[in-house]
């Protein structure tokens, strides 16, 4: 049975004064937008929520959103092929600048000429390593230990890096845990939160002297390139 015009009246009213929109209310009633206009005409035009206008914003920005993340993927994808394939030269190059971009040094009111490395990038790390293979630096002489937060899941965290490095956990010395500051808003959180890695080389004072020189030398060396390019 079809409901009385009059009912059919108010319940338009009742649904554009919780904010529905005409469409919405022909939808439910299944009557003319024309007849819905005439209802509820003299009620005022709904303001949409802070939802309903964050909805809007991310659905008109949305094509555009998709278009500029596969630019970047395209972008990368394509830088990727540039590089090649790695002289065993280009791997030593690009060794000594990441270790002493990222790996510990020695200071003047410090003396500590010792070959040490943390990140918390694993393809970081494997760079590293294969930087060291490339050296000739022994695997027996490696010593590995994680370095997280303790309400981090440590056990995950070790199993990850171990699964990273390609040996077995044993021979990693105890995970360090950082102390939890609850003044501190921390954004490295959740499941893709592992901590750091530190490797460390046993015996490593002339190896680090050796790749200070070599950073020194590639300084010089690119000086003196950009000397010649300018003029």
């Amino acid at each position: 049975m079809v409901p009385p015009k009059t009912d059919m009246q108010a319940r338009a009213r009742e649904l554009r004064l919780a904010g529905k929109t005409y469409d919405e209310i022909v939808a439910e009633l299944g009557v003319a937008k024309s007849s819905v206009s005439l209802w509820v005409r003299d009620l005022p035009k709904p303001q949409k929520t802070a939802k309903q206008m964050h909805e809007m914003q991310e659905a008109r920005w949305a094509p555009h959103r998709r278009a500029q993340a596969i630019k970047r993927i395209e972008t990368k994808l394509e830088a990727a092929h540039e590089i090649g394939r790695m002289t065993d030269r280009e791997l030593f190059l690009v060794g000594v600048g990441l270790y002493w971009s990222e790996g510990a040094k020695s200071k003047p009111h410090r003396l500590s000429e010792r070959v040490a490395f943390i990140n918390s990038d694993p393809e970081m790390i494997r760079l590293y390593l294969a930087w060291l293979r490339l050296l000739g630096v022994e695997q027996d002489r490696l010593r590995f230990h994680v370095m997280i937060h303790e309400s981090a899941d440590v056990t995950g965290a070790e199993a990850f890096w171990e699964d990273v490095v390609g040996i077995g956990v044993g021979i990693f010395g105890k995970t360090t845990l950082k102390k939890h500051n609850p003044k501190t808003i921390r954004k490295n959180v959740g499941e893709g939160y592992r901590g750091c890695l530190v490797v460390r080389v046993t015996g490593s004072a002339d190896l680090y002297r050796r790749i200070e020189g070599w950073w020194y030398g590639i300084v010089f060396s690119a000086h003196a390139a950009d000397q010649v390019n300018r003029t």
